[in-house]
C-alpha cells in the first residue's frame, strides 16, 4: 500500500497503565517497526526523524485535552505513537 505521508505505528496505547504494560507496548512498537512494515511505512522510521517528531509533539498541545501536563505511562505511550507518524 502506498502512503502520501507515512503512517503511525499500529501498537495501541489504550492498555498502557503502568511500567510493565508500557514495556509490552514498546515491544509491540518495535515489532511493528521491524516486521510490521514500519521501516517502510512510518512517517518517522529513522531514529533522528522519530526523536525530532517526539520533541515536536512533546512541545505541542492537543486541543481539547486537559491532561497533557499530567505525566503517565499512557501519555508516554501516546507520545510514542504520535512520534512515529507526526509530520
Amino acid at each position: 500500500m502506498d502512503y502520501e505521508t507515512g503512517r503511525s505505528t499500529t501498537a495501541d496505547p489504550a492498555s498502557v497503565t503502568d511500567r510493565d504494560s508500557f514495556g509490552d507496548f514498546l515491544e509491540a512498537v518495535l515489532g511493528d517497526l521491524q516486521v510490521g512494515g514500519g521501516e517502510l511505512e512510518w512517517e518517522n522510521s529513522s531514529l533522528a526523524a522519530f526523536l525530532g517528531a517526539l520533541a515536536a509533539f512533546a512541545e505541542a498541545r492537543v486541543v481539547g485535552r486537559d491532561d497533557q501536563d499530567d505525566a503517565s505511562w499512557r501519555l508516554f505511550a501516546e507520545m510514542i505513537v504520535a512520534a512515529t507518524g507526526y509530520e
